[in-house]
């Protein structure tokens, strides 16, 4: 059974502008992120995820305990934070159409935090907010017939991949299948059926826009409940994504300095290049600035160079 929702105008605008989106970064953004970025952002998208659910430490902490540093704070939490530096370390290894893939993830995200981490809750369970309960989630017997039939969805629905994202991050709050670490799994496992079509989603932390506005996020879950269907959270979901994508892009247009371009080119790791390789990826900046880039690198010996005029080739040094 195909999960309920409806194609709305908002829906439409979201897909278009988020394609509109996709399709600058193919043009501009063609340069994988320095390994310092995508360190960056794997850090925002484990602290945003785990302090939706209460996690304490700061990014500094988190950022630490990633450079095997030690840190003082509640067990559960440094246990957590560990637990998902080991999943996003490896969430390129995660099938999305596999329930076998997202039960692995499942237990290594929560190891030792739940019972029964890995497998299917077998005990019925509601969401209270305070003392009154806001989600009565479906008996625990049918959940793995209703993950079952998620999963089917996704395999086999020819539907567009960005609707489908947000769907199966809505059915997997709304089914619960675990004891704990539901709403954790419906973000990463987004992020996994995401990175199939479009790599960009593997270094885009828009978990930190959902940890900025939780309420809505809440809000839009809790009228999806009442409506019977996906649609709000959808609407609410493609916002989020749409502003993530609009906050790389104006990060990839900002204004480099002559050492940031410098560091991140060197971050390729192209074994030599030409000064017409160097503007391939600045394309903005003149032959001159160029000239004057690649220069610095060797005064600072972080690049080595060979030959002169047109058929000077530069190597990094390290």
């Amino acid at each position: 059974m195909k999960p309920p929702y409806k194609i709305t105008t908002s829906i439409l605008r979201s897909i278009s502008s988020i394609s509109q989106k996709l399709g600058e970064i193919s043009a501009k953004y063609v340069i994988r992120p320095s390994p310092q970025l995508r360190k960056q952002n794997k850090i925002k998208t484990i602290h945003s995820s785990l302090k939706i659910e209460g996690n304490s430490l700061s990014e500094e902490q988190i950022t630490a305990i990633v450079e095997n540093k030690r840190v003082v704070g509640a067990k559960k939490d440094i246990l957590e934070v560990n637990n998902a530096i080991m999943v996003y370390d490896n969430i390129k290894s995660f099938n999305p159409f596999s329930y076998k893939s997202f039960l692995k993830a499942h237990k290594t995200l929560m190891n030792n935090l739940v019972e029964g981490s890995g497998k299917y809750r077998t005990k019925n369970v509601g969401i209270f907010k305070g003392s009154q309960i806001t989600h009565l989630t479906p008996p625990a017997q049918k959940v793995p017939i209703l993950m079952d039939n998620l999963f089917h969805y996704l395999n086999k629905y020819d539907e567009i991949t960005l609707i489908k994202s947000c769907v199966f991050h809505y059915e997997v709050e709304f089914i619960h299948p675990f004891l704990d670490g539901n709403g954790r799994m419906g973000r990463l496992w987004q992020t996994v059926i995401l990175m199939q079509e479009y790599a960009v989603f593997e270094n885009l932390p828009f978990e930190t826009l959902i940890n900025q506005t939780q309420e809505e996020y809440y809000n839009a879950l809790e009228i999806s409940d009442k409506n019977g269907d996906s649609t709000k959270f959808i609407e609410y979901m493609l916002n989020v994504l749409e502003k993530s994508l609009i906050d790389l892009l104006d990060f990839n247009n900002r204004t480099f300095s002559s050492n940031e371009r410098l560091e991140y080119f060197i971050s390729l790791r192209k074994k030599e290049f030409t000064r017409k390789d160097y503007m391939n990826v600045f394309k903005d900046i003149s032959s001159s600035t160029a000239s004057r880039d690649l220069a610095k690198g060797v005064e600072r010996n972080i690049l080595g160079k060979i030959g002169t005029m047109n058929k000077t080739l530069y190597k990094p040094t390290t």
